[in-house]
């Protein structure tokens, strides 16, 4: 009789603890993106001088490898050089601002991107350079559509646009790339997948089995097409893949429109491409990696990294620290 009350018991307390944990992940996850959503554009800009960074690199490098005198005629040069840099109100030389982009599926980036763009436009000139560092693989329409239109700030103020893609711009990323003068790209990048995917999943079989009802009231006969809970019907899907279309149209023609070497119905099919490939088919214009580009243009310009960096909500940091406390990797 006591086994039995203590295994029924033991059975409560596990689904009870169950029931309370999953409860406070999910309070805990919403509190933190309300908290991140009220953090908006709270941040500062930080500016990093590339070709200072570059040469400090270089003497500990020297310092490293070089007999003792020849590391001091080396920093001694170095430090003339800057003197006579100092003396001269014009330096002769172009400047370039870097801004990187890692970007998510929902294009959180894009509020320190449009922050980045605007400091950046206050200074700008026509001979300068913007340098987009991206990576993405797509995401929300509105989210992508938005960063896009930041870029074209940029293009609209008759300066030059040049996009770096190392890993991957694909579906939203490319969308934003494709807004540039010039897309360089690594070998193996990932390029294109100019399409539109939409995906649900649905438990309405799963509350019929366990005879639960799911009322849904709307006014407006599209208001919601498909569902997650509800009794999807066909003329839902057919709705929905309208809506798709259209997206995918509307997405094929800002493309056509910014690349205008490309065969649109080719690269339109969702597929994506390696760097090479890319080039043949008019998405990209030269194999580079962003290091080789900003290495070549370090000898003729000043560049400039601009961050705008967010201030993180308390729950975002304490998440952040017990994910780095807990991280298995460090076992």
């Amino acid at each position: 009789m006591w086994t039995d009350f203590l295994t029924e018991y033991g059975l409560f307390l596990a689904k009870f603890g169950t029931v309370v944990i999953v409860a406070s992940v999910i309070i805990f996850v919403v509190i933190m993106l309300m908290m991140r959503a009220r953090a908006g554009t709270d941040g500062h800009l930080e500016v990093k001088n590339l070709n200072q960074k570059f040469e400090h690199m270089q003497l500990m490098l020297q310092s490293a490898i070089l007999p003792k005198h020849a590391f001091k005629k080396s920093v001694k040069e170095l430090k003339s050089k800057h003197k006579k840099a100092e003396k001269s109100d014009d330096t002769g030389k172009r400047r370039i601002f870097v801004i990187n982009f890692r970007g998510d599926i929902r294009a959180d980036e894009v509020n320190s991107l449009r922050e980045e763009i605007s400091a950046i436009l206050t200074t700008v000139s026509e001979d300068d350079e913007v340098i987009v560092v991206l990576e993405s693989g797509g995401g929300t329409v509105h989210g992508y559509g938005l960063a896009a239109s930041q870029l074209k700030r940029i293009k609209e103020k008759n300066i030059s646009l040049t996009v770096a893609v190392d890993k991957v711009a694909a579906s939203g990323g490319y969308m934003m790339a494709c807004v540039a003068d010039k897309i360089i790209a690594a070998p193996f990048a990932i390029i294109g997948s100019i399409g539109v995917l939409a995906q649900i999943p649905n438990f309405n079989k799963l509350l019929k089995k366990h005879d639960i009802d799911f009322e849904q009231i709307t006014a407006g006969k599209y208001k919601r097409t498909l569902s997650l809970f509800g009794e999807n019907t066909e003329e839902d899907r057919e709705k929905l893949r309208e809506e798709l279309e259209e997206t995918h149209k509307l997405f094929k023609e800002f493309v056509k429109e910014n690349r205008q070497q490309i065969d649109i119905e080719e690269i339109s099919t969702g597929e994506h491409w390696h760097g090479k490939k890319a080039i043949e088919l008019g998405l990209v214009d030269s194999i580079q990696t962003s290091d080789d580009y900003l290495s070549e243009a370090i000898k003729s310009a000043d560049i400039y990294e601009v961050a705008f960096v967010c201030k993180k909500p308390f729950l975002e940091k304490l998440l952040a620290s017990t994910i780095k406390l807990f991280d298995p990797r460090k076992l």
